[in-house]
């Protein structure tokens, strides 16, 4: 340690000392009576000042031993480094094997939510883990009925569910160190052509291939065999602007976490684990969310049919009798 890194220490110890002390003595009821809204003022800047310096004293040391010092440069790649496991001929990303990693974990889980919870579960009366699932069910069935078809609910909204629950277990591999696959452009759009699959399968099972093709259409007949291909191609996008948008908004977390970190250096105590509380679950969650919805959105379209407007009938004039 230098000798300003000691006086620093030394100085956030005394002041740490000073706010615990004078917060003890706060919290004191020396009449007996309640705090005052005066008091209790003064108790939580004691308290907020045992916080700064302790933070700044953690901070100091740190430093001080470990080397860390704040700097602005990360190490960021698009796409994710590429591995070689064995028995296989070809190289993986390593997101790849993370998502491969994730979903072992969520089908361990739910192999063992089956085989211990679900058999406890009564119809008479059920307890507080089963009420908390069939709400949750019931609010994704509802959910998925207001944003397509009712009739689709047998098999939609599973899969949906399904997304959701993975897309979160990526990105909570990222508190344990590891790039998060929803950051990786080649995993987001996989999911991408997965809602393309959908909203052509959904489409011809709603309306069938020749429905399928009055969808992309429109509603008069003899513009379809120029909306065709136009709308073909849009759907071509719906996938490339769904993993960019997924990606780019993953990502982005990613990259102001490894700043956080490179900047605060050996000061980042805590503050990158309250920052990972929003960019490993609430953004993730918000992700997910608009995921989900844009996907039924398309889907519901496919599923939509137009007919073309029937022609007004005019009036026949009558004729006058001469």
């Amino acid at each position: 340690m230098t000798n300003k890194q000691i006086i620093e220490a030394a100085v956030g110890v005394v002041l740490f000392g000073v706010c615990l002390v004078g917060y003890v003595f706060s919290r004191k009821k020396i009449t007996g009576e309640a705090l005052t809204k005066k008091q209790k003022r003064v108790k939580k800047l004691w308290f907020a000042g045992m916080l700064a310096f302790g933070w700044f004293t953690g901070g100091v040391l740190i430093t001080a031993f470990s080397g860390k010092h704040g700097h602005l440069a990360i190490d960021f790649e698009m796409f994710s480094e590429r591995i070689q496991l064995p028995l296989l001929p070809f190289t993986v990303a390593k997101t790849t094997v993370i998502g491969w990693g994730v979903m072992l974990v969520l089908i361990l889980l739910m192999a063992l939510f089956r085989l211990l919870a679900v058999p406890k579960f009564k119809a008479d009366s059920p307890g507080g883990l089963q009420n908390a699932m069939e709400v949750m069910v019931e609010a994704l069935d509802n959910f998925v009925a207001s944003a397509t078809n009712a009739g689709t609910l047998g098999s939609l909204a599973p899969y949906m569910m399904s997304v959701a629950l993975y897309m979160l277990g990526c990105a909570f591999a990222e508190l344990f160190g590891l790039r998060a696959p929803t950051s990786d452009l080649t995993f987001t759009f996989s999911l991408g052509l997965c809602t393309l699959g959908l909203i052509n399968i959904y489409g011809i099972r709603e309306n069938g291939f020749v429905g399928r093709l009055k969808n992309l259409g429109g509603p008069v007949p003899w513009m379809r065999p120029v909306m065709i291909p136009l709308k073909m191609i849009g759907d071509l996008a719906v996938p490339i602007s769904l993993s960019c948008r997924l990606f780019g908004n993953m990502i982005g977390g990613l990259l102001v976490m490894d700043l956080l970190k490179g900047v605060l250096g050996g000061y980042g105590i805590g503050l990158p684990a309250v920052a990972g509380i929003y960019f490993n679950l609430i953004h993730p969650l918000l992700q997910i969310y608009i995921f989900v919805t844009l996907s039924l959105t398309y889907i519901n379209e496919a599923m939509e049919l137009e007919e073309p407007e029937p022609k007004e009938k005019k009036p026949k004039k009558l004729k006058k009798r001469s």
